[in-house]
């Protein structure tokens, strides 16, 4: 594995493609069938990186070593020599947020101005949950006899898989590491096979902050890497990010083998704008909501729902900055607005671009590939805004993962709630209103795990993030984050002097 990336910011890697290795039990070591993928650079067109297809094989290996870790030295370590080993790695991090960032952006297309504070996210989710990690208090349980003690212990599950996404690779990985390693937990993580770079850099300031060989493994490849994982028996626990698809797949394997299973799925998440909203402070949310990642994220809020009085204002005003938003080179700070990661998601979001012009759809801006001076080949969709969208419609209802946004009327704030909750997701949701009546009568109606009122896409270390319906299973971040990675042991004590009935059950 290489321990450098693209040679300076703002100017693209185009001839030394990088070659990358598994990092399995602190050793680098190439794959056993030898076979390799291409990352393309989303940006330039042409390949940068290769990284090994990991066969199953491969991924027994670092399983049976995350393993041996945990049940040698990692499961016995003291908290706070846990948390002195987070806390390493994030000064890590942090220190080389800017290295990372130009990693990650060269692998995607986020822009640096992205993924550099995912980077310093990165190491406030470590310092977090460092601080829990030594103080995983037990509970003493009452019973009714007053000779017995009865007590519960957390414990780590064992090895959990950690499987990743493409959009945002290591700050959904320091969702899930961060308390797994608190907890005690040893891991093997899959990253997406299309954007895997970083997270094989990240494994060399693992190897640099002092965890012991086998705490952290990271194997690369497709859905046969992804499928050996889950299925692996020396597994304990999956936490996925991705794709609902995938999500149902993951979760039926994890259930043959009667394993605990996270999920972070998809949205189509409502981002309300009501008549009585600061309109300069929601024309920025609603544009941060499904601009920012270049419409690449889970919680992008692509369904605005903006009140009739209103309506025709926000949808001028954000069409107006939309056209305005600066595309080109990702590691180019001044740059607003990247690539799509990868050519098939390019082409999936034209084509939803393409079938919601023939149905009708109101296109106010936008609505095609991006060209021009500083865009090359690379895979750049123009800032899209549909207004005047149905609800029921396919550009409403389904997840496009891109800069595509459906301006949806509403006339009162039950129809509101109602065409919010219309979807079979309930990732996220915003609200903008100067009424705080209103604001705590609909974030309370509304159906998502995170609610954002006058704000968006806020993160907090502390907040625990995950969805209802079919954006997910279980929450990420936070205390409740924490406890997704620890399960409890029951201990009773009966300290009696007494000889017992041995067919008598005590109560």
């Amino acid at each position: 594995m290489v321990s450098h990336g693209p040679a300076t910011q703002g100017q693209q890697e185009t001839s030394v493609i990088q070659k990358y290795s598994l990092y399995i039990d602190g050793q680098r070591v190439p794959g056993t069938g030898g076979r390799m993928l291409q990352s393309t650079n989303p940006y330039t067109g042409a390949v940068w990186a290769e990284i090994p297809d990991a066969s199953v094989q491969d991924v027994a290996a670092a399983v049976a070593a995350a393993n041996r870790a945990f049940e040698r030295e990692w499961r016995h370590t003291p908290g706070i020599r846990r948390a002195a080993l987070m806390l390493k790695l994030a000064g890590l991090i942090e220190k080389d947020a800017e290295r990372m960032s130009r990693i990650e952006s060269t692998d995607n297309g986020k822009i640096v101005r992205e993924t550099k504070p995912q980077m310093m996210w990165v190491g406030r989710q470590l310092r977090y949950f460092a601080g829990y990690a030594d103080k995983l208090f037990g509970q003493q349980v009452p019973v009714d006899q007053a000779d017995v003690l009865d007590y519960l212990t957390l414990e780590p599950y064992g090895v959990a898989a950690l499987i990743t996404a493409w959009n945002s690779p290591l700050a959904l990985l320091a969702n899930k590491l961060a308390p797994a390693l608190a907890a005690g937990n040893c891991v093997v993580v899959k990253p997406s096979e299309h954007a895997s770079a970083s997270t094989l850099e990240f494994a060399s300031l693992v190897e640099e902050a002092g965890f012991p060989a086998g705490v952290f493994n990271v194997v690369t490849g497709g859905a046969e890497t992804g499928r050996a994982l889950v299925e692996d028996a020396g597994v304990a626990l999956v936490s996925f990010t991705g794709s609902p698809g995938v999500g149902r797949e993951i979760a039926a394997m994890a259930g043959r083998r009667l394993v605990p299973v996270k999920l972070e799925l998809g949205g189509k998440s409502p981002n309300i704008i009501f008549d009585d909203a600061d309109l300069d402070r929601a024309v920025v949310g609603a544009l941060a909501g499904i601009f920012g990642a270049t419409g690449q994220t889970c919680v992008a809020g692509s369904r605005l729902l903006v009140q009739r009085k209103v309506l025709d204002e926000v949808a001028n005003r954000l069409a107006e900055r939309a056209q305005r938003i600066r595309m080109g080179d990702p590691l180019d700070p001044a740059t607003e607005m990247g690539t799509v990661a990868n050519e098939p998601q390019f082409r999936r979001i034209l084509a939803a671009i393409d079938s919601a012009k023939i149905a009708g759809a109101r296109l106010v801006t936008g609505g095609g590939r991006a060209q021009g001076e500083g865009l090359g080949e690379g895979y750049f969709i123009q800032p899209t805004i549909f207004s005047d969208v149905d609800n029921a419609s396919h550009l409403a209802q389904e997840e496009i993962f891109g800069p595509v946004l459906a301006i949806i009327p509403f006339d009162t704030e039950e129809e509101a709630i109602r065409l919010a909750n219309d979807s079979r997701y309930g990732l996220a949701a915003g609200l903008w209103t100067r009424d705080l009546s209103r604001a705590m009568r609909v974030s309370r109606a509304l159906v998502a795990g995170s609610v954002w009122v006058n704000t968006y896409r806020a993160l907090a270390a502390g907040a625990p993030f995950g969805g209802f319906k079919e954006s997910g299973i279980g929450r990420e971040r936070g205390e409740a984050g924490l406890r997704e990675y620890l399960t409890t042991r029951n201990v009773m004590i009966d300290y009696s002097t007494e000889v017992r009935d041995p067919f008598a059950i005590r109560t």
